[in-house]
């Protein structure tokens, strides 16, 4: 199916965003994968199309976000012990061994944010934000650095999960205010943070507690807090979870923060933190996809997590607990994934399951279009933009394929480096971040 110009259109016009809007938190302007930008290259590599390519200090799994000019994104420099040393450090914490070769253990993190210039690629400045001495462990496939930050009138917002939480003036290259959050998230933080009138909202679920938080972006004060729903299984390892929340505006007008949890996806207002609505979605825990919405079927769309994943649709227009209610309209539980977020285009839902198997659905009654393997590993949510998606690898490979009911590949393209981070694209630009660089290319 070829994407239309006048799609695109409507498109922008549906989402309120214009071509050129800068991309302020994860996912893009309205955190569903969806740009609004033109003439983005389809065929690019190491020397294919590049504009620049930049060395980045440290390591972090974490999205750039733009303002515009530059972009901003979080990093850890990392001091890691010998294997005899991490052997000891993993006991002491009372790790299981079953567990040692899927940790990461470091006696040492430098947290900061880094600003690029979007034309030249130069770093402009890089912001030292905590020294932190015998950090939590964290996975193998996480980092000290993957929370994405979040841009709003010159204030960067960067979440470290317990490690921190900062607000940064990006013209002074200044900590404004600083806050920390003791949780014990069990593998590392992952939930990034988002903006809603003057509210920093911070989805807390750790392996000892489990909340939702909402900061004032002014002094970083708690405005409220409200403490997740009891849930059955015992072991607070399958109580943790690391989702980003959406905000979202049902039918009858009324806005509600979902956040997206282990056992229960719940929906709170906003402003208050009150709930609004829950549901038991099963036991799946440690989600992390992150939901998207369509105003069109009124259908909420989200994966489960780990344990044995599913896709939902659900509508949200319940009220108290909706278990076992008619609100959830469709659900599939066949190669769905646990990490990469839904991207949903017109009447399709995609997904790409953490293996590498990519499929498309009907968003309003979840028939399957297609299913097709897209070779890789993957974490980066997919991308749409100027009428493809886009799917980056752990490998480095970028895929390219057409939007539709067929499936139809454009292009492969291969980088140095692991991809963990979701590329976004600026008009004519592609942005991508590796483990240790971020490309620009254009056409």
């Amino acid at each position: 199916m070829k994407t239309s110009p006048l799609f695109l259109t409507l498109l922008a016009l549906s989402t309120g965003v214009a071509a050129s809007t800068p991309w302020p938190q994860f996912r893009g302007p309205n955190g569903d994968g969806i740009a609004t930008a033109e003439n983005v290259p389809v065929t690019f590599g190491e020397s294919d199309a590049l504009k620049w390519k930049t060395e980045l200090p440290g390591r972090g799994w974490s999205s750039p976000v733009f303002d515009g000019k530059t972009l901003w994104m979080t990093t850890a420099e990392e001091v890691f012990p010998g294997e005899e040393e991490k052997t000891r450090i993993l006991k002491e914490a009372g790790e299981e061994e079953k567990v040692f070769a899927s940790r990461q253990v470091a006696t040492r993190i430098e947290l900061a944010a880094v600003a690029v210039d979007y034309e030249s690629g130069k770093i402009l400045k890089t912001v030292p934000l905590a020294d932190i001495e015998n950090p939590q462990t964290i996975h193998t496939l996480n980092s000290f650095a993957s929370p994405t930050p979040v841009l709003e009138s010159g204030i960067l917002y960067a979440h470290f999960g317990t490690f921190g939480t900062f607000a940064i003036d990006t013209a002074k290259g200044e900590i404004v205010w600083q806050v920390k959050i003791d949780l014990e998230h069990g593998v590392g933080p992952g939930s990034s943070p988002v903006l809603h009138e003057g509210r920093l909202i911070l989805i807390c679920d750790g392996v000892d507690r489990q909340f939702v938080t909402a900061l004032d972006t002014a002094d970083g004060k708690t405005v409220w807090t409200t403490e997740r729903p009891a849930m059955r299984t015992p072991t607070g390892d399958q109580k943790k979870s690391y989702n980003t929340p959406v905000i979202v505006t049902g039918r009858d007008g009324k806005e509600q923060l979902i956040c997206m949890g282990a056992q229960w996806l719940v929906s709170y207002d906003p402003a208050t933190g009150s709930e609004l609505w829950r549901l038991d979605h099963g036991d799946g825990f440690s989600v992390v996809p992150r939901p998207v919405y369509s105003p069109k079927t009124g259908l909420l769309y989200l994966s489960t997590g780990y344990g044995k994943p599913e896709l939902l649709a659900v509508r949200i227009d319940g009220k108290g607990d909706i278990t076992g209610s008619d609100k959830i309209a469709w659900r599939e539980a066949k190669r769905i994934p646990a990490r990469p977020s839904p991207l949903l285009i017109g009447d399709e839902l995609y997904v790409i399951a953490d293996g590498g198997v990519a499929s498309c659905f009907d968003a309003g009654t979840g028939t399957l279009h297609w299913t097709e393997r897209v070779d890789g590993n993957y974490s980066a949510s997919p991308l749409f933009a100027d009428g493809h998606i886009y799917f980056a690898s752990h490998e480095g490979v970028v895929t390219v394929i057409k939007p539709g009911r067929t499936f139809e590949v454009v292009s492969k393209n291969t980088l140095e480096g692991t991809i963990m981070a979701s590329p976004l694209a600026l008009d004519g630009n592609l942005i991508v971040r590796s483990g240790t660089a971020l490309y620009r290319f254009a056409k």
